[in-house]
């Protein structure tokens, strides 16, 4: 059976860094025409990125369980966001502030059984708005680490 997305509206609320319309989506300021629900303007949405977005939990063949729907779980993943050495590379996004332990170790045991690189994105705590740009961390092999340093400090954008 196909998943389908609602009554899940991560995307739309702002978890997944995107412009819409000339309007910046990120963290704490969500699409403007989010109703926290749904669309308020579903059949008009832009075909990028709302057509073309793939959230990793309704893709089909998705490797994550039933119950490890986005904002049951906490995390957003996008499949394959980069490649690494010819390895898919996907992209964990929390769906608050940071990813909750139990579905992290879940993403981490993922991506070294399947030989797929991590990077996973977290608000800075100490914080008390949200952020537009969120801490990056890499899980993965050594060099993975090293590399994704290296191209953050070049100041690349990963995703």
């Amino acid at each position: 059976m196909k998943r389908q997305c609602k009554p899940c509206t991560a995307c739309c609320d702002g978890w997944v860094r995107m412009v819409i319309g000339g309007v910046a989506v990120y963290p704490g300021h969500p699409c403007p025409h989010s109703t926290g629900q749904g669309c308020d303007d579903y059949q008009n949405r832009p075909v990028e990125p709302c057509h073309k977005f793939i959230c990793g939990w309704v893709q089909e063949g998705s490797p994550m369980p039933d119950d490890f729907r986005p904002d049951m779980v906490g995390v957003m993943v996008l499949p394959d966001a980069r490649r690494w050495q010819n390895l898919p590379v996907d992209v964990a996004v929390p769906v608050g502030r940071s990813i909750p332990e139990a579905s992290l170790q879940w993403l981490k045991q993922f991506a070294m059984q399947a030989g797929r690189p991590l990077i996973y994105l977290e608000q800075n705590n100490d914080e008390k708005d949200f952020r537009q740009d969120q801490n990056l961390l890499a899980y993965g092999p050594p060099e993975f680490q090293s590399e994704i340093r290296v191209l953050l400090e070049a100041g690349e954008r990963l995703w």
